[in-house]
């Protein structure tokens, strides 16, 4: 601690030193406390569907995606004022800022948008229900949209090639042997991109890649026919495709293509029926009047549909689906196969038919039919297996019958299963009795 002396001169000094110390003391605050310039209000945008795809059928390509729920940053409701669908054919070393500005909007769907756009509920806290405006589609919501190929989509843009890398093929595995690369395969991306109230984009989608080749031919549905069961549909390959078999002789290696991948084919069913035609509850994501049977497309020529009902019309479509890589289109739709189906199948005979004779009476007891359309039973007695009447003019439903008969007669007893299309099954077994 240092010491000043008192007297005039000792106070001089002490004083002076207290007003140093305060002059510092205050710059010190004042610099704590000065503010700097306001900062911009946090601005959210929304975060892109995850679930992007897209389908070619044709030259229509349906495009399937969830609305964001969220922002990018995590927190909900999404500030999006609509879902701009874009299409661009260039190079795909495009960044996602050229894709935006050179693509080509193809749809814009609106979204309702939150009423307060700065308000957000933080990923980690309670859903609380969001103020939003009353156009457009709902947040979470699965749409579709479509977009038709013509001779614009398949001119592609220039980019500049200053300071880009180049992409090389990958290089073949040295244990197997080549074959020539098959023709060249061009192709059209489409991405989705949200935007806020404020007109600023968020992140854009996956981008999805749809082939721009000419579309495959078409089966033929050679068939359909249909048993108590099923629907059974059949279709011909069209002739264009050939199946590639490359040569299997002893000690030769599989070969491979180098470049792009030779297409492979299969096929998708689709129920063309006029029930088919889509409600105003219907998924957005079928094709008009249309719903697609199969999941996955199936690699043989047949399906088996077990929609059975009868008198309803089955109108029947098949679409030849080729595959390059991970992208695949679509056949045009041929003229659909239709079938009326009509229950001409009669019940199975009814099993263990079995007999009990007590005082003028004569009881039978059988299995009951498995048949979904089942009506009832019909009983037949006569003097022999050879000579039966019915006994019962309409089909009963027990699967027991007790017949008032005079003591000592003898009977043969028979029974038949009949449906509710009026169909009549075989006989059961045949029983004899004699009344006590």
């Amino acid at each position: 601690m240092r010491w000043i002396p008192h007297g005039p001169r000792g106070r001089r000094r002490s004083a002076a030193w207290r007003v140093s110390a305060f002059l510092v003391l205050a710059g010190w605050c004042v610099a704590c406390g000065k503010k700097g310039p306001p900062l911009p209000p946090l601005l959210r945008v929304p975060a892109p569907p995850v679930d992007f795809s897209a389908e070619r059928r044709g030259a229509e390509v349906a495009l399937r995606f969830t609305v964001p729920a969220a922002n990018s940053d995590g927190t909900k409701p999404a500030n999006i004022e609509r879902l701009d669908v874009l299409r661009y054919t260039g190079p795909l070393t495009a960044t996602d800022d050229e894709v935006v500005k050179l693509g080509t909007r193809v749809a814009s769907v609106p979204v309702k948008a939150p009423e307060s756009p700065d308000i957000a509920n933080e990923p980690d806290e309670p859903p609380e229900e969001p103020e939003l405006t009353k156009e457009g589609l709902d947040q979470g919501a699965l749409t579709q949209v479509e977009d038709t190929l013509d001779a614009a989509a398949a001119k592609p843009v220039e980019l500049p090639v200053k300071g880009r890398k180049v992409v090389r093929p990958a290089e073949p595995a040295a244990s197997e042997p080549l074959l020539g690369p098959p023709p060249a395969v061009g192709s059209t991306m489409y991405v989705v991109v949200g935007i806020n109230t404020k007109g600023r984009r968020g992140p854009i989608s996956r981008r999805v890649l749809v082939p721009l080749v000419s579309p495959p031919e078409p089966p033929t549905v050679s068939g359909v026919t249909y048993d108590e069961n099923s629907i059974l549909v059949t279709w011909t390959p069209p002739p264009s495709i050939v199946p590639i078999q490359p040569p299997a002789t002893g000690g030769v290696l599989p070969a491979r293509t180098l470049g792009w991948e030779l297409p492979t084919y299969s096929y998708h069913v689709y129920d063309v029926s006029p029930s088919a035609a889509p409600q105003p509850s219907a998924d957005p994501t079928q094709p008009v009047g249309q719903v697609r049977l199969t999941g996955m497309p199936v690699e043989g020529t047949s399906y088996s549909d077990r929609r059975i009902e009868w008198g309803a019309t089955r109108c029947y479509s098949v679409r030849t689906v080729e595959t390059f890589g991970d992208i695949s289109l679509e056949s045009n739709a041929p003229k659909p196969q239709c079938q009326t189906l009509m229950d001409t199948f009669p019940p199975a005979a009814p099993k263990d038919l079995r007999v009990i004779a007590t005082e003028r009476t004569i009881s039978l007891i059988w299995e009951a039919n498995s048949e979904a359309d089942l009506a009832g039973y019909l009983v037949f007695r006569g003097t022999s297996g050879d000579n039966l009447q019915p006994l019962t003019s309409e089909p009963i439903t027990a699967t027991t019958f007790v017949d008032g008969v005079a003591s000592g007669t003898r009977f043969s007893y028979a029974v038949r299963a009949v449906d509710r299309a009026g169909n009549s099954g075989p006989f059961s077994n045949t029983v004899e009795e004699t009344a006590r």
